[in-house]
């Protein structure tokens, strides 16, 4: 299998956790990205948005679903969600924000 991050451009900033292998009938097994941050412009928001982050990968996943969604990611590592109503207002199941 060829190394990730050659078939994978998000592979560096999303755990392999959140990767999807596929096989396919007549080759190997591909990875596929499959948490909406393939773009450029959602993986350098999230990296910037969670650099502070205690619990990274956590926070790069829930960064990448919410900018997937509302195609925004609010400034800096903290704060400033009225710069994107979308992101900040997606909640969890608990009624909780679950965009960091």
């Amino acid at each position: 299998m060829q190394d990730e991050a050659s078939i994978c451009s998000c592979a560096t900033h999303v755990p392999c956790s959140q990767l999807l292998f596929v096989s396919s009938v007549n080759g190997p097994y591909r990875l596929i990205c499959c948490m909406g941050l393939e773009s450029g412009f959602c993986s350098s928001k999230c990296a910037n948005r969670c650099a502070r982050a205690g619990m990274k990968d956590r926070c790069m996943r829930f960064c990448g679903i919410c900018c997937s969604k509302c195609k925004c990611v609010p400034s800096g590592t903290y704060g400033n969600k009225h710069e994107c109503p979308c992101y900040r207002d997606l909640k969890n199941s608990k009624g909780n924000p679950k965009c960091p």
